[in-house]
């Protein structure tokens, strides 16, 4: 199997990350390897698509993230043709280049569409990402697992709504993830409000969240995979993000620790709410954060955290996701043209 990773940009890929993780996987299970960035890709004048890409070598026998990435970021980049690819992962963070260059977010949407017209697998759904571009895409979600949401730039209405919730809410910008941006306002303690809604909306829109007291425990980070709880041997890709001390986020990026978490009864039946959107969308592999009964994000372009999981459980799951893609392909050498990358990508 041939496959691609598309990141932002391979120079600041770290070790820790899932798609270090997940391309070292594909490499050991004697895939070839492709990784590129946003920047990376041409296109012809007959239609045919290439890339800048940097390979691994695939004859050695990798143990370290780090060593494998660093002979990643140290290999020469060489022009291929990229038609030819099996599968395209999809694993780039527009919040990463939303302020320098947000171009580079539309562009690798761009490009994946076209690899997909040309037979290229490409999870996730490049036309479900385009729209997830945007927080509002949450609010398509089932209403019964999301909490309380108001957007606006209005800030009589954010104080109006904040007031509605009883004075607590965490505000956040409508682009963005990693935590950036994410502020826990309670009016009784009189905070500025003002100044933090003047920060978001510079930007663009504000999102007003109710608040769950279940966030102080922090949240749940579950992976699904084709809708249904990535599982290995019994053990879920899962784990519970607590926030420090004196921050609201738990994100991983924002100093947030990684706990075993039991899957609750609860946390399943929250996946089957959301399961079928995501199916039809052709979100192949997705991050669920959970507070308690409630979903508070979806993470569609770049979930992190398969290396917590793997830690928390021995298991590994990075190889049950690329093992995942190898069994779509035997599907499409059956059905070849007659299904489409939306449907094939969550099947």
């Amino acid at each position: 199997m041939k496959i691609g990773f598309v990141v932002n940009d391979i120079a600041t890929e770290k070790p820790e990350y899932t798609t270090t993780r997940l391309a070292m996987a594909a490499t050991k299970l004697g895939h070839e390897v492709f990784l590129l960035g946003q920047r990376d890709f041409g296109y012809e004048p007959d239609g045919s698509l290439w890339a800048y890409v940097a390979t691994p070598e695939h004859s050695k026998a990798y143990r370290s993230l780090e060593r494998y990435l660093e002979d990643v970021q140290g290999a020469t980049r060489t022009r291929v043709g990229i038609d030819d690819l099996d599968v395209a992962m999809l694993r780039a963070d527009p919040a990463t280049d939303a302020l320098e260059s947000p171009w580079t977010n539309t562009a690798g949407l761009a490009f994946g569409r076209m690899l997909a017209e040309n037979g290229v697998l490409v999870v996730n759904e490049p036309r479900s990402l385009a729209e997830a571009m945007s927080k509002a895409y949450f609010q398509y979600f089932p209403e019964a697992v999301r909490p309380r949401t108001m957007i606006s730039r209005d800030e009589d209405r954010v104080r109006e709504f904040i007031a509605e919730l009883g004075g607590r809410a965490v505000l956040k910008p409508l682009q963005g993830s990693g935590g950036s941006g994410v502020f826990l306002v309670n009016m009784k303690e009189e905070p500025n409000i003002t100044q933090i809604v003047e920060a978001i909306s510079r930007d663009g829109y504000v999102v007003a969240q109710e608040y769950l007291p279940a966030a102080t425990d922090g949240d749940v980070r579950m992976f699904v995979m084709n809708g249904q709880p990535l599982e290995v041997d019994g053990a879920y890709a899962a784990f519970r993000r607590r926030p420090g001390e004196t921050d609201v986020r738990s994100n991983m990026s924002a100093g947030g620790k990684a706990e075993a978490v039991k899957v609750t009864d609860e946390m399943l039946q929250l996946v089957e709410a959301v399961r079928p959107k995501l199916v039809a969308d052709g979100l192949f592999l997705v991050g669920l954060d959970i507070v308690g009964d409630k979903l508070m994000e979806v993470n569609v372009f770049s979930p992190g955290g398969l290396g917590s999981c793997a830690t928390l459980y021995g298991m590994d799951f990075a190889a049950a996701v690329i093992d995942d893609l190898e069994r779509k392909l035997a599907i499409r050498e059956h059905y070849g043209s007659e299904l489409l990358n939306i449907q094939l990508a969550t099947m």
